[in-house]
C-alpha cells in the first residue's frame, strides 16, 4: 500500500490567512524553520493506479497537482485515478474539495449516516453535485469488507470504519440530535502485503476501543491538532479547549504522546496539525518531544509504503 499525506494541518493551514500568531508568522519569513502546510488530506492505492482520498480539503486543487500519481492519465483529454472519497467527518476542512471534484465522472462517497445527514441538510452537498458530476453515496462497513474502484472492480485494499466518540460540525451542532455516528477512523488493510492502516483524526478521547486499536497496525496517521488542551487561549486566538474541539492534546497526562510512545517501531505520524501548534515550530522543544517518543511530525508529500 502506497500512502501519500497531500496535507498535514488542520482547518485554514498554516499559515492561516487571519493569523499571525508566532508559528504562522514564522511560516510566513520563510526561515525553515516551520514548514508551510495545506489542510488535511491523504491518498492511498494499493496498485500506484487506482487512488482513494480519505477527506477532501479545501486545497485539493493544488494537492493533486502537486502530485503526480493523482494527475489525468496521459493520453487521455479528461480523466483521474481518484475512485473515491472517504469521509472522516463532515468539517468543512474534510469535505468542501468534494465541491471542487464536480467536473470528473460520478463521484463515489464513503460517509457515515451521520456523515451524510449533515453535509445533506447543513450544505446541500448531495443536490448540488447532482447538478454537476453526480454522486454515489456509500455506507462505510463497521467489519473489513473490499473497497471497490469506480467499476465495481477490487482495488487490493480491505476497509472499515471505526466509530469514534466525536462531535457533530459546528454548522449542523444544533440540529444534529445524537452525537453519535458524527466522527469515524478507517482501518485499511492491502490484501497482498497485509499491510495495515489507522488513520485517527478528531480523537476526542483515547477511551478503551482507540487504545486497543493503536497496536494493531503497521502505519498510523494520528490526530495531531494540538499540543495541549489550552492552546488556543495561551495564543491568544481562541476561547475554545481541544476538548470542546472534539480533539485529545498530545502533550499532559492523559494526552496521546504517553500512548504512542508505548507502542512498537512504526511509522506514527501526527497530522491534521492547527497552526498554533508549537509541533510544527522544527526546533522547539515540543517537535523534539514528539521525535523522541518514536513518532513523526507529519508534513506535506511524506509517502509511506507498508
Amino acid at each position: 500500500m502506497r500512502i501519500t499525506l497531500l496535507g498535514t494541518a488542520a482547518g485554514g493551514g498554516v499559515p492561516q490567512w487571519n493569523c499571525n500568531c508566532a508559528v504562522c508568522h514564522e511560516a510566513r519569513r520563510a526561515s525553515g524553520r516551520v514548514t508551510p502546510r495545506t489542510q488535511s488530506s491523504v491518498a492511498l492505492s494499493a496498485d500506484g493506479r487506482s487512488w482513494f482520498l480519505l477527506n477532501a480539503s479545501p486545497d485539493i486543487r493544488q494537492q493533486i497537482e502537486g502530485c503526480a500519481c493523482l494527475r489525468p492519465p496521459a493520453g487521455k483529454k479528461r480523466g483521474s485515478p481518484i475512485h473515491g472519497v472517504l469521509l472522516t467527518n463532515a468539517d468543512l476542512d474534510h469535505t468542501l474539495g468534494l465541491f471542487l471534484l464536480r467536473e470528473g465522472e460520478r463521484l463515489t462517497v464513503h460517509a457515515a449516516t451521520a456523515v451524510r445527514q449533515s453535509l445533506a441538510k447543513g450544505l446541500s452537498v448531495g443536490s448540488t453535485l447532482d447538478c454537476f458530476c453526480g454522486v454515489e453515496w456509500v455506507q462505510p462497513p463497521a467489519k473489513l469488507s473490499p473497497l471497490l474502484r469506480r467499476d465495481g472492480s477490487s482495488s487490493g485494499l480491505l476497509y472499515q470504519a471505526v466509530a469514534l466518540g466525536g462531535k457533530p460540525p459546528r454548522f449542523f451542532k444544533r440540529r444534529a440530535g445524537s452525537t453519535l455516528g458524527h466522527v469515524v477512523g478507517y482501518r485499511i488493510v492491502d490484501q497482498k502485503t497485509g499491510g495495515r492502516l489507522l488513520f485517527l483524526l478528531d480523537v476526542a478521547a483515547l477511551d478503551k476501543q482507540v487504545q486497543r486499536l493503536l497496536p494493531e497496525c503497521d502505519a498510523l496517521l494520528f490526530d495531531g491538532t494540538f499540543w495541549t488542551n489550552n492552546e488556543m487561549k495561551r495564543r491568544g486566538v481562541g476561547a475554545l479547549t481541544a476538548a470542546q474541539m472534539g480533539h485529545v492534546p498530545i502533550s499532559g497526562p492523559g494526552g496521546s504522546l504517553k500512548a504512542l510512545a508505548a507502542l512498537q517501531p512504526k511509522p506514527k505520524i501526527y497530522t491534521h496539525i492547527n497552526n498554533t501548534n508549537p509541533i510544527l515550530v522544527e526546533d522547539s522543544p515540543e517537535h523534539a518531544a514528539v521525535l523522541a517518543a518514536g513518532c513523526l511530525v507529519g508534513c506535506d508529500g511524506m509517502e509511506i509504503v507498508i
